[in-house]
């Protein structure tokens, strides 16, 4: 939700605004997964060509992790201990979520997010404006 609506700024000024006044000036860092979500989600809403660029064009604004075995190791480990403490973010329906979370804690960031999921889970920061 916070790098779709950075992409989305101008539809969308005051929620980009509201997330860029959490972020800072801290670069924005972005999971392999949450690219992959974003160029889906243009896929399957039928964008075109040339919206289809001015979302990489916004990418290319952004630090992309990508996975390697220090962040794989952290996703297990955070599987493991969400799942033994009850809690959503261990179920197999947020898998993404929990490469989002792993990411945050493996580079020892702040994670900008109001997803409720992300609520409660140790060695996480989150910076949020609802929860």
């Amino acid at each position: 939700m916070v790098v779709s609506a950075l992409v989305n700024a101008a539809r969308q000024p005051n929620v980009a605004a509201t997330y860029l006044s959490l972020i800072g000036s801290r670069p924005v860092v972005v999971s392999f997964v949450t690219v992959t979500e974003l160029r889906f989600g243009a896929l399957k809403a039928g964008w075109g060509e040339l919206r289809r660029r001015g979302l990489e064009r916004d990418l290319n604004r952004f630090v992309i992790v990508q996975p390697d075995d220090g962040l794989m190791r952290v996703c297990a480990e955070l599987r493991s201990t969400c799942e033994l403490a009850g809690l959503g973010l261990g179920q197999k329906i947020h898998e993404a979520d929990r490469w989002i979370a792993a990411t945050a804690i493996r580079l020892g960031i702040a994670l900008v997010s109001d997803d409720v999921v992300f609520r409660d889970v140790a060695g996480l920061t989150v910076l949020t404006q609802r929860m």
